[in-house]
C-alpha cells in the first residue's frame, strides 16, 4: 500500500538548489522519467524478508590538489547506514581510496562498529571493453572480489557515484532512437565508455569499475541481487533508467556526461545525500517504525559531516573548500531539508 507521505518527501528533495536542469523541460525530464521509482526504492529494501544492504559512494574532485573525495555522497552513505543499522539491517560502506578515510572516521564518530568500509577492487581494462565482455570476463570475478571484502549482500545502493558514460552499443541497447551523427556531436569517438564529472572532465583514472556491480546486458537477468541508484545530475550510475535524449536535453553537458548504467530504481535529487536521507525516511514508512530523534539532529549531522571533512580531508564539488557545505550550499540550507523530511514523517 502507497503511503502519500512518500510523495512528499520526493518533492522536498527534489528541488534543484544547483540549477543543474533537473527538470528543465516541463514534459520531459529526470523527475517525469523516474516516476515511481522513490517508492520502489524504499520498498524493495523495507518489504525484502531478509535484506543485506551495500553502498556504493565517493566521487573524486580531481582539480583539489591532491585529488580528494567530495562532500556529497559518504555524509548521506553514512547517514543511510545509521538509519538502516537501527532497524537491524546489514549494511557495508565502499568506496574508492580518496573517500576510504572520511568514511571510516564517520563510521567510528557515528559508533558504527558492525558497518565494515572497504575500498573497491579494482579491475584494469574494465573500462575499454563492451558490456558484454565486460559481463563475460569481469563482473563475476569482481563481484566475488567485492563480497569477499564487504560481506554477502542483496541489496546494491549506488549513492553519487560516476559511471561510464554511453557507447554507440549502449545506446541501442538501451532502444535510444536518436542517430548516430546526433549522438557522436555530443560523444566524439574516444570519450565513450568513460566516466565524466558535470563540468565534462574525465575522471575515469581516478574512479574505481564499481559499475560492473551493476551493470548487465539487457538479455541477462541477475537473480535476487536488486539494485538502486541515487543521483543529482545525470552522470551518476543508475542514470541509465533516463533516456539519454532527456538527459541530453535537460542537463548541460548532458550527452557527454550521461551514465549509460541502470539499475531498478532510480532515486533523483536536488542534492544526492538528500536522496539518502530521503530513503531511509520512507523505509521507515513502510515499516511502520520511527527513525529516532538523532536522525533529525541537525548538529550531529554537521558534527559528522566536520568529522569526514577532516579525515578525508573531503571538499565541496562546487567551490572546492574543505567546509560544511554541499554542492555550494551553505550548510543552514543544506540541512533545512532534513527538517523537513522530519516534519513529514513525525507521527500526527
Amino acid at each position: 500500500m502507497s503511503d502519500s507521505r512518500l510523495q512528499d518527501i520526493l518533492d522536498v528533495i527534489q528541488q534543484d538548489p544547483g540549477r543543474r536542469g533537473l527538470r528543465a523541460d516541463p514534459a520531459d525530464n529526470l523527475i517525469t522519467a523516474t516516476a515511481g521509482d522513490f517508492e520502489a526504492a524504499c520498498r524493495t529494501i523495507a518489504l525484502h524478508p531478509m535484506p543485506r544492504v551495500a553502498i556504493i559512494t565517493g566521487f573524486t574532485i580531481p582539480t583539489a590538489r591532491p585529488p580528494v573525495g567530495e562532500t556529497d555522497g559518504p555524509p548521506g552513505a553514512l547517514y543511510l547506514a545509521r538509519a538502516l543499522n537501527s532497524l537491524g539491517i546489514p549494511v557495508a560502506l565502499a568506496t574508492d581510496g580518496t573517500s576510504l578515510p572520511a568514511l571510516r572516521a564517520g563510521v567510528a564518530a557515528a559508533h558504527l562498529a558492525d558497518v565494515p568500509v572497504v575500498e573497491l577492487p579494482d579491475c584494469p581494462g574494465a573500462y575499454g571493453r563492451s558490456l558484454a565482455e565486460n559481463y563475460e570476463q569481469d563482473r563475476s570475478c569482481y563481484l566475488n572480489e567485492f563480497f569477499t571484502r564487504a560481506g554477502p549482500a542483496n541489496v546494491l545502493i549506488a549513492l553519487e557515484r560516476v559511471g561510464p558514460n554511453h557507447t554507440l552499443e549502449s545506446l541501442r541497447q538501451s532502444g535510444a532512437t536518436v542517430s548516430t551523427a546526433t549522438f557522436l556531436k555530443s560523444v566524439p569517438a574516444g570519450h565513450m565508455g568513460r566516466c565524466y564529472s558535470m563540468r565534462g572532465r574525465d575522471l575515469t583514472d581516478f574512479t574505481r569499475p564499481a559499475h560492473l556491480l551493476f551493470e548487465t546486458p539487457r538479455w541477462v537477468t541477475t537473480g535476487g541481487l536488486a539494485t538502486i541508484g541515487i543521483g543529482d545530475g545525470g552522470n551518476e550510475i543508475g542514470m541509465g533508467r533516463v533516456p539519454w535524449e532527456t538527459i541530453q536535453k535537460n542537463i548541460a553537458n548532458g550527452g557527454l556526461v550521461a551514465c549509460r548504467v541502470r539499475v531498478d530504481a532510480l532515486v533523483v535529487a536536488g542534492i544526492s545525500n538528500w536522496g539518502g536521507w530521503a530513503l531511509a525516511a520512507g523505509v521507515h514508512l513502510l515499516r511502520g517504525t520511527q527513525p529516532g530523534p538523532a536522525l533529525f539532529d541537525a548538529d550531529e549531522e554537521k558534527r559528522l559531516l566536520e568529522v569526514m571533512i577532516a579525515a578525508g580531508p573531503l571538499v565541496d564539488g562546487v567551490t572546492l573548500e574543505s567546509a560544511a557545505t554541499v554542492d555550494g550550499l551553505p550548510f543552514h540550507d543544506y540541512v533545512a531539508i532534513l527538517k523537513q523530511i522530519e516534519a513529514i514523517v513525525a507521527p500526527d
